[in-house]
């Protein structure tokens, strides 16, 4: 409940006679109310049902903790580990089983001695070089995966920090547009007891009435927009879009660093954004396709070995016939290199290539948004400076100045009335620039590739 609640700011001009000393004693009151009320904080958005304050600290973490893309790269990054032992392990070996030399007019096994069962076994060699190569190939897809899952982590940092910041800016704005409502029906008051005692005229009335229905215009549409901000935070934090998000009333840290150069911070994005590890490890497993491409031209080597079981007795030695071993040796010949091996070597350096460019553009991206983010941060952090220092103290002297010069007569309720909206203005604007700061540092910081500068 408001600590005005107790002021009579009604006035009712049949009961009271002109100039007579209790309206002007009621007219005194009105205007202690209006001075209060300058200061007097809104405890709209405190009143309201909340399961807990949601800190910026509490929406990263909340964020973080189940987030699906997280997990998702996870999963990918253990399934390549589990591919990398596989492209470095050898090829199952053949295990073969055969009748040989069966002669087709009895089917009797001991009837020449060519005859045989044989149980046969070989293993596929690649030439030397090939697996290692798969398996640097994997390994740096892997490196590459653990670096996207970094970026990804702060990328979500940098999109909850802003997303926080936003709803934070409509929210003060609107616990300022309470208190100007306050003010408002308050102006009205003061204006309604003026021209009952016929020291104002009914102008004022319907102006300081005006000025009121547009500040309610204003609150219908910065809630519409706060229940956007509202439902985005909500999805990035894994809860349902409309769920009551309360912030706190004061922001735990509203300061505004001195940055490094632009110079700096790139340099710092260099050896920092895990975005660029990302595509140097993709380069990398690249240059390793290519390289097993070239070595694809050379030969593998396949060994086998066969046991065959053979019937019958040798009359001439005297004795059953012997069981016969045999071990073979065979390579692979790239007949067809000029359209399949040379194929693949240009097909592999393409992609050399295509990583490459997509590196040289990742490059140029960081470095866009690194210059981008940067010139918004100090944009908005001067602004602030000069609301905070010079404009929002400027327009409540101002105000106050006003209100003194409005009661004497030596000053027209329409001055008042804008003094009072460059004020309101202003203050808005300030809390605006504020979270266009943070939200800058946030996405500066995501494009540098760390979680935060300076917080």
């Amino acid at each position: 409940m408001s600590i005005f609640s107790g002021c009579d700011t009604h006035s009712n001009k049949n009961s009271i006679p002109y100039a007579d000393l209790k309206t002007l004693r009621r007219f005194s009151m009105a205007f202690i109310c209006l001075v209060f009320s300058i200061s007097a904080p809104s405890t709209t958005l405190a009143e309201e049902s909340s399961p807990s304050v949601v800190d910026l600290d509490y929406a990263v973490a909340a964020a973080l903790e189940d987030s699906f893309e997280l997990a998702g790269i996870a999963a990918q990054s253990e399934a390549l580990i589990a591919a990398s032992s596989q492209v470095e392990a050898l090829p199952d070996p053949m295990l073969s089983l055969s009748a040989m030399n069966v002669p087709t007019d009895t089917f009797n096994f001991d009837q020449d001695p060519m005859t045989q069962m044989q149980v046969g076994l070989s293993q596929r060699f690649p030439f030397p070089g090939k697996r290692g190569l798969r398996r640097d190939s994997v390994g740096f897809q892997i490196a590459a995966v653990d670096q996207m899952l970094t970026e990804s982590r702060t990328a979500i940092i940098g999109e909850v920090r802003s997303a926080w910041w936003r709803l934070m800016s409509l929210d003060r704005a609107l616990q300022i547009v309470e208190q100007n409502k306050d003010l408002m029906r308050n102006f009205v008051a003061i204006a309604q007891t003026k021209y009952e005692v016929g020291n104002g005229i009914q102008q004022d009335v319907l102006l300081a009435q005006l000025e009121l229905s547009r500040l309610l215009d204003r609150e219908l549409r910065i809630r519409g927009m706060r229940r956007a901000a509202q439902a985005d935070l909500n999805g990035m934090m894994h809860r349902p879009p409309d769920r009551l998000l309360i912030l706190p009333v004061v922001p735990a840290n509203t300061s505004l660093p001195e940055l490094q150069t632009e110079r700096q911070l790139l340099q710092q994005a260099g050896s920092a954004r895990a975005l660029i590890d990302v595509h140097r490890g993709m380069i990398q497993s690249a240059q390793a396709n290519l390289a097993l491409a070239e070595k694809d031209r050379l030969p593998d080597i396949n060994l086998g070995i066969g046991y065959g079981f053979r019937q019958g007795f040798d009359p001439v030695r005297g004795v059953d016939r012997p069981d016969l071993l045999s071990v073979m040796v065979s390579i692979n010949v790239p007949i067809f290199s000029g359209s399949k091996q040379s194929k693949a070597v240009e097909q592999r350096t393409h992609e050399v290539i295509r990583e490459n460019l997509k590196m040289r553009d990742a490059l140029r991206l960081v470095e866009v948004a690194v210059s981008r983010n940067l010139a918004a941060y100090l944009a908005a952090r001067d602004q602030v400076l000069l609301l905070e220092t010079a404009i929002i103290p400027q327009a409540q002297q101002t105000v106050s100045s006003m209100l003194a010069g409005y009661q004497v007569n030596q000053v027209d309720f329409l001055s008042l009335v804008n003094t009072q909206i460059t004020l309101y203005n202003a203050q808005v604007n300030y809390w605006e620039s504020l979270s266009e700061a943070k939200q800058s540092l946030a996405r500066l910081a995501s494009a540098v590739g760390v979680e935060a500068l300076y917080e």
